[in-house]
C-alpha cells in the first residue's frame, strides 16, 4: 500500500515550511497566489489527501475536530470553558461532525508538547478554548499542519482566526447600566493584561467613566487573580479599598461571587449596602446565594461560527477571515440596587 503524502513532504519539495503549506491548501491568506498554484498542482500530483477524506466522501463531509483547553481553566467549579466545549461538541453533531477534546497541562505547553491528537492524526482541525501560553500558540500555528481558530480570545501578535465575545461592549453597557440606577462610584475588579477579555472589559468600563464626565481611581481598578497561573486569589488579591465606591463591576460572575462573599464579611449587605455586577451569565450553582445582574455571552453563537469558519477551511472554501465578535446582552437579576446620590 502506498504511503501517504503528508504536508511535509509536499513543504520538502518546495522548500517552504507546512505551515505555508497548510495555508495554501486551505484557503487562507499569508501566502501569494503564485505560491498557492504551485503548492495545489503539487499536491495534486503527488496525490495528497487531507486526513479522513475517504471517509468525509461517504458520510457526507463530516469532520473530526480536536478541541484544546488547558488544565488552569477546568478547577474545580464546573467551569465555564467546559459549558462552552459542550456549546462546541452540539454545533459540531448538529454539523454531523465530532469533537475530541484533549486538556493542556502546564507543563505540555511550558515544554511544547504536540497534542496527543495531533500526533496520532486523529483530527482535521483544531479549536482552541481560552487563551495558551504565547509560544505554545506560536508552536501549534508552526507545526501542527492543520487548520486553527481560537475561540474567546484572539491572539494580537499573530494573524490568526477567532471568535471572540463583545467584552468591551459588553462591560461599557454594565457600568453605564449602573450610572443609570444613580451609582456614580464604581469600582472594575480584575487584573488587567491577564487575559485580552478581562483587559477590553476594562476599557468598557473606562469608556463609560470618561463619557460621564469621571476619572478612573486607581484603587478602584482591583486585581482578581494571578497574571501567570490565571488562578484567582481571594484572599491575596481581592482586597477591598480604603474608601469604599457604591458599585463594582467584575470581570466575570465568579469574581463577583467571590466579591459578594468578601464584602459580607466586612459587613455589607448586597444589594442594600453595594451593588455588584458580573459578566458571563455563567456561575456553578451553590456558589452565590444573590442572583448577580450580568452581561450574557452568547456561547452557542460563539460555538456556531467556530465551527462554521474551521469546516470552511478544513474544506478550503472561502470565508471570512480574522477575528468574528459576537455580542452578548444584559441580563438584569438581584444585585443591583438604585440609588440617590
Amino acid at each position: 500500500m502506498a504511503k501517504a503524502v503528508k504536508l511535509a513532504d509536499i513543504a520538502e519539495r518546495l522548500g517552504v515550511s507546512t505551515v505555508t503549506v497548510s495555508k495554501a491548501l486551505s484557503g487562507q491568506k499569508g501566502v501569494s497566489e503564485e505560491l498557492r498554484a504551485k503548492i495545489k498542482s503539487l499536491a495534486d500530483e503527488m496525490g495528497y489527501r487531507q486526513p479522513s477524506t475517504q471517509r468525509r466522501e461517504k458520510a457526507g463531509r463530516s469532520y473530526n475536530i480536536g478541541v484544546l483547553i488547558s488544565e488552569r481553566y477546568l478547577d474545580k467549579y464546573d467551569s465555564f470553558y467546559w459549558q462552552m466545549y459542550q456549546q462546541v461538541a452540539t454545533r459540531a453533531v448538529a454539523k454531523e461532525s465530532f469533537t475530541l477534546m484533549e486538556v493542556v497541562s502546564t507543563q505540555a505547553e511550558a515544554e511544547c508538547e504536540m497534542p496527543k491528537l495531533v500526533q496520532e492524526q486523529k483530527v482535521d482541525g483544531i479549536i482552541i478554548i481560552g487563551r495558551l501560553f504565547e509560544h505554545y500558540l506560536s508552536f501549534l500555528n508552526e507545526k501542527t499542519g492543520l487548520p486553527l481558530i481560537y475561540l474567546d480570545f484572539c491572539d494580537e501578535k499573530a494573524d490568526t482566526d477567532a471568535v471572540i465575545s463583545d467584552s468591551y461592549y459588553g462591560a461599557y453597557r454594565l457600568t453605564n447600566y449602573l450610572f443609570d440606577m444613580g451609582h456614580r462610584r464604581i469600582a472594575y475588579v480584575g487584573t488587567l493584561l491577564a487575559t485580552g477579555s478581562i483587559t477590553d472589559r476594562y476599557f468598557g468600563y473606562v469608556k463609560s467613566l470618561l463619557e460621564h464626565g469621571l476619572a478612573v481611581r486607581e484603587d478602584w481598578v482591583i486585581e482578581d487573580r494571578d497574571k501567570e497561573t490565571g488562578e484567582i486569589d481571594v484572599e491575596r488579591l481581592i482586597q477591598l479599598p480604603e474608601e469604599m465606591p457604591t458599585a463594582f463591576v467584575c470581570n466575570c460572575d465568579l469574581t463577583a461571587s467571590y466579591l459578594i462573599k468578601k464584602l459580607r464579611d466586612a459587613g455589607y449587605r448586597v444589594p442594600e449596602d453595594i451593588s455588584v455586577a458580573g459578566y458571563d451569565n455563567y456561575l456553578f450553582p451553590g456558589l452565590c446565594d444573590v442572583a448577580i445582574t450580568t452581561y450574557e455571552v452568547d456561547m452557542k453563537e460563539m460555538a456556531r461560527r467556530a465551527i462554521q469558519t474551521l469546516t470552511k477551511k478544513i474544506n478550503g472554501e472561502s470565508y471570512r477571515q480574522g477575528i468574528c465578535i459576537v455580542e452578548g446582552h444584559m441580563v438584569i437579576k438581584d444585585s443591583v440596587r438604585r440609588v440617590t446620590q
